[in-house]
């Protein structure tokens, strides 16, 4: 399978097929979270999608979301990568993307999540505070970071 070219929206239709990708990379990443964590967010993330201003995605040759990130004003809210796709720049592409198109310069990371850390790092994004709890309430550390001008 290959990768389509270029960023594509997100509309309604794939908002399914966003909770599986979301789901699927979860699992491979959040590994910090317990089976009732995921559930749990997992009806949240559904509905959030339709407040998300700024939907973005990148697809497979079939058009099937393979990666997509969330953006509302000037911060990502989200941006998963399905593990079966990981590695293969998408994530890199996408918040390009959310930076150059989007305005894109802040970013809530869960401190347990090494790797987004380390990517948000390289991609230029500086830890500015912490929270001990996330936006939820629950003992998820949250790491804000902002883009180093």
């Amino acid at each position: 399978m290959r990768l389509q070219e270029g960023i594509h929206p997100v509309n309604s239709e794939d908002f399914l097929r966003v909770v599986q990708v979301w789901e699927a990379s979860v699992r491979a990443t959040h590994l910090f979270l317990a089976e009732t964590d995921i559930h749990f967010f997992k009806p949240l993330v559904y509905d959030a999608l339709s407040h998300i201003t700024e939907l973005a995605s990148v697809r497979d040759e079939k058009g099937q979301v393979v990666g997509f990130i969330g953006v509302v004003e000037d911060k990502v809210e989200m941006l998963f990568i399905h593990p079966q796709w990981r590695g293969q720049g998408i994530g890199r592409r996408l918040l390009e993307h959310a930076i150059r198109a989007l305005g894109s310069t802040k970013v809530d990371v869960n401190e347990q999540n090494q790797q987004a850390v380390g990517f948000y790092q390289r991609m230029g994004f500086k830890v500015e505070g912490r929270s001990e709890l996330d936006s939820s309430g629950r003992p998820l550390p949250l790491l804000h970071m902002q883009l180093a001008t």
